[in-house]
């Protein structure tokens, strides 16, 4: 299993249904904070919404890294 399918699978675990863009690899906090463009919803057209900064306090790289340590 690589780096980036724990990633995914830890954050499916630290909250489900997260809807998000990584580009790149999540190997440190540093990837953490600049490889991730969080949705936050939806425009006219239909086309994803997004920012750099996280809007869930809940998913920190903290928490993603022990649910990944554990995989």
């Amino acid at each position: 299993m690589t780096n980036l399918d724990k990633f995914w699978k830890a954050l499916l675990i630290v909250k489900p249904n997260t809807q998000l863009t990584v580009k790149g690899d999540i190997n440190s906090e540093e990837d953490f904070n600049n490889n991730i463009k969080w949705n936050t919803g939806v425009d006219e057209n239909n086309r994803a919404i997004t920012t750099t900064v996280n809007p869930h306090s809940e998913i920190t790289w903290t928490a993603v890294k022990v649910e990944m340590d554990k995989l």
